[in-house]
């Protein structure tokens, strides 16, 4: 049976009357640590922060998410009205693959992104969907799928600059109510994860690591974070492919002048897995 989660009364985030209209405000920007897909189901201290986070910020006029798991050639943005819910994992128990979450998509955002992206050629997709680094964050910010969603893709070609810099043309759509969210991981070594022990002791290396990088965006040193290999063989440790990574450079990117900077989620999963989230505004 797929589970809808639009349909799911028992994990939705009830109606406020500050999210029953538009914002007006200046939206956030988000950087999440997403970790493992099963957060879409599992209740821990990390979704529990999630929840908060979706009823806690103004409500949003559309999402524009980039996910580490559409790291591909070229710059992309899906532009169906219907986004598919992209299960892209294996080996993970069933009800995970019947996950559904059936948010619309923002062709009107997206053409504003090809738009507002020049002269980088921005390509409309409709081959794609919502994968699991967005949507099992969404399923728990704002369970009942009513806000639209449009994914943009990560350049794999390109180098970190070049994301920080499409990140800063992005700053604009805050302004207009649109919820920037980068879904990734700081730290992220499966090779080094703990399978099935959510408990294990974070690693030395992965614990310097997200301090330093704390220590920079506090800084506002985006050129240090977009360098990050120079950070030493803690950065290696830690970010052994850029996937990842690069999610929170879009964010970074939509930062102002002055602007502040929060963490409302921190912790280490299976030792070499960050969940620290960053917020922008």
């Amino acid at each position: 049976m797929t589970v809808r989660f639009s349909e799911v009364k028992t994990c939705q985030n009830p109606p406020t009357p500050a999210k029953a209209h538009m914002a007006t405000t200046k939206m956030p920007a988000l950087f999440i640590g997403h970790g493992n897909p099963m957060n879409a189901l599992r209740a821990n201290a990390w979704t529990t922060a999630w929840e908060s986070i979706g009823r806690t910020i103004p409500r949003p006029r559309a999402i524009l998410a980039v996910s580490a798991h559409w790291y591909v050639r070229g710059t992309r943005v899906t532009a169906d009205e219907f986004p598919k819910t992209i299960h892209d994992f294996g080996g993970f128990p069933p009800e995970l693959y019947s996950v559904d979450y059936p948010a619309p998509g923002d062709p009107a955002l997206a053409e504003r992104l090809q738009q507002l992206l020049l002269p980088t050629p921005v390509q409309a997709a409709k081959d794609w969907g919502l994968d699991h680094g967005t949507w099992s964050v969404l399923v728990r910010m704002f369970p009942q799928a009513e806000v639209p969603v449009v994914q943009l893709s990560i350049d794999r070609t390109q180098p970190p600059a070049f994301h920080l810099a499409l990140g800063r043309r992005l700053e604009v759509l805050r302004g207009e109510g649109v919820l920037v969210l980068g879904s990734g991981n700081l730290v992220h070594n499966l090779e080094a994860y703990a399978w099935g022990d959510h408990s294990a002791v974070a690693y030395d290396w992965a614990v310097r690591f997200e301090e330093r990088v704390k220590a920079l965006v506090l800084q506002r040193d985006h050129q240090s974070l977009g360098d990050y290999t120079r950070l030493g063989a803690d950065a290696l440790l830690s970010v052994p492919s850029p996937d990842h990574y690069l999610p929170l450079l879009y964010i970074l990117g939509t930062q102002a002048e002055g602007e502040a900077v929060s963490f409302p989620v921190s912790g280490v999963d299976g030792g070499s897995i960050s969940m620290l989230a960053i917020q922008v505004g």
